[in-house]
């Protein structure tokens, strides 16, 4: 079950990483049309990054405190990641995203998050979801 949780969490990983750099590509960084603060891209992208090698750690050492200190730091991961789910959501349900410079301009910009496949944001939550339960399993058994 150790192996099948790192395995889920170098896939959820992948396609964060893929998100991370289209949002990064698209000028999510710099703020703009996007509805995602950049404390909580990256405060998710650290705190997962950190749990996967405190898990890594764990294989090798099989020592109980680590196992729980990798789910401990998933769940602030998972909070985050819940609450740019549902501002990702409000992006794909509104066709564009007025820019606060010019509220009463014709034209319109588009969120970087805008250029996420759906089938990418969904994986990457489903693989999430199966990385908590696992390795909340795995920390059980430890």
């Amino acid at each position: 079950m150790t192996i099948a949780a790192l395995v889920t969490w170098l896939i959820t990983a992948l396609g964060g990483f893929f998100m991370l750099g289209t949002w990064i590509a698209r000028g999510g960084v710099r703020g703009g049309t996007s509805r995602l603060p950049v404390p909580v891209i990256f405060g998710h992208f650290f705190l997962a990054a950190a749990g996967l090698v405190i898990w890594i750690i764990y294989l090798l050492a099989d020592t109980k405190a680590l196992a729980w200190t990798a789910f401990a730091l998933l769940l602030p991961v998972a909070l985050l990641g819940f609450a740019m789910f549902f501002r990702w959501l409000a992006v794909t349900r509104t066709p564009s995203v007025r820019t606060a410079a010019a509220p009463g301009s014709a034209q319109a910009a588009t969120a970087p998050e805008a250029a996420f496949p759906i089938p990418i944001v969904l994986g990457h939550g489903l693989f999430a979801v199966a990385t908590l339960i696992l390795v909340l399993l795995s920390a059980l058994q430890a």
